[in-house]
């Protein structure tokens, strides 16, 4: 009996330790073998790509298939130039924050210019949206408390 128990529980480990080690070794593979971005830091939330933001725009404003191929341009260089931006060491993070800001806006003009009224005033309220989470999240992590609307 003692010798099953022993038996059983040096199984038990060996199951947990190799798990582990192919979990390591899963993730492991995975890392080389994914794309150089992943060297970067992971952030809190992972961006959307163009296509994806554009399907997703053509969804919740109810695009037509020309709107949505003349958004997609937009999206595609906005994030290329961001990317740069992100890449550029020269410029302080003040200096990119704007400069980003500048870029968002320029984008979003050049989008409403392909919107009728009903989409450009959905769209408003998106960014609005957006950038009221975006404020919440900040004042979250500056002070360490959670946002204003959030659940006591």
């Amino acid at each position: 009996m003692r010798k099953s128990l022993c038996s059983l529980a040096l199984s038990g480990v060996l199951a947990v330790a190799g798990s582990a080690a192919f979990a390591q070794t899963d993730t492991a593979a995975q890392q080389q073998s994914a794309p150089a971005q992943s060297a970067q830091p992971m952030h809190y939330h992972q961006s959307m790509s163009p296509d994806q933001q554009a399907d997703h725009l053509a969804k919740r404003l109810k695009l037509s298939a020309d709107q949505e191929n003349q958004i997609k341009p937009i999206l595609a260089d906005r994030q290329q130039q961001m990317e740069a931006l992100r890449q550029d060491q020269s410029m302080s993070k003040s200096d990119k924050m704007a400069k980003m800001k500048s870029l968002r806006d320029d984008s979003n003009t050049k989008i409403e210019a392909v919107l009728n009224d009903t989409q450009k005033q959905k769209f408003e309220q998106m960014q609005a949206k957006q950038q009221q989470r975006w404020q919440e999240h900040k004042q979250g992590g500056e002070n360490g408390a959670a946002p204003a609307n959030s659940p006591s």
